[in-house]
């Protein structure tokens, strides 16, 4: 009779959660642009800077803030299907629901196998929620990595979407790292009431990208 792969020795939290967040982790995070390869291509974001103004505007005012905040929510309650149904509806469009929840079904079923965790199939940053607070992570560093980690997915898609040196690169990287931690903070206090996001030109481009020729990300 088959038996059940066994648990992991418990670790510490920050390791796990570096794990689960680490580009190695198999959600096929490599595979998504966030609509920025449309950025790219429509010459809206040509430089570092620009790539930084990018990644403030889309974690200030678009899905990071909103992800931050069903990241809460899906660790502070004991419905995670419910925030997760709000998360499908707010994706703006086809490939960026796609993006969530692809990269989200792939966590839970790899957190399952591994951490013998019973997860749905979920959008990504309620996924982490769940997972953490079954795991019992800290929500605050949990945001935090999260956070970070899109920021750091979206860098790595502008290095291989345009001419942007490792260096330049660290330094994007290094500078939207403190929004991260605001951002963090505030989502601990904020409700679903707090959700909305004001980035219009990050969403248009997911829209637009899915006509994109020649594109080399999904999203």
């Amino acid at each position: 009779m088959a038996t059940a792969a066994p648990c992991p020795m418990p670790t510490d939290g920050l390791l796990t959660l570096m794990q689960w967040l680490s580009p190695g982790f198999p959600l096929g995070t490599f595979g998504y642009s966030h609509g920025l390869e449309q950025a790219v291509a429509d010459g809206a974001v040509t430089t570092a800077d620009d790539l930084q103004d990018w990644l403030t505007t889309v974690l200030t005012d678009g899905a990071g803030r909103n992800d931050a905040i069903l990241l809460a929510e899906g660790y502070r309650g004991d419905r995670p299907a419910e925030v997760d149904a709000l998360a499908r509806a707010l994706a703006a469009s086809r490939e960026r629901l796609l993006e969530t929840t692809a990269q989200g079904e792939a966590f839970c079923t790899t957190v399952n196998a591994v951490w013998n965790l019973d997860l749905p199939p979920l959008s990504l940053p309620v996924a982490v929620g769940a997972a953490a607070r079954a795991r019992g992570m800290a929500l605050e560093q949990v945001l935090q990595a999260y956070l970070h980690a899109f920021a750091a997915g979206l860098v790595s898609a502008a290095q291989r979407a345009m001419p942007l040196g490792q260096v330049q690169a660290q330094r994007v990287l290094a500078a939207v790292a403190p929004l991260c931690a605001t951002l963090a903070a505030a989502a601990l206090t904020q409700t679903l009431d707090d959700i909305g996001s004001s980035a219009f030109m990050a969403e248009i481009a997911s829209m637009r990208h899915e006509t994109l020729q020649p594109r080399i990300f999904r999203s």
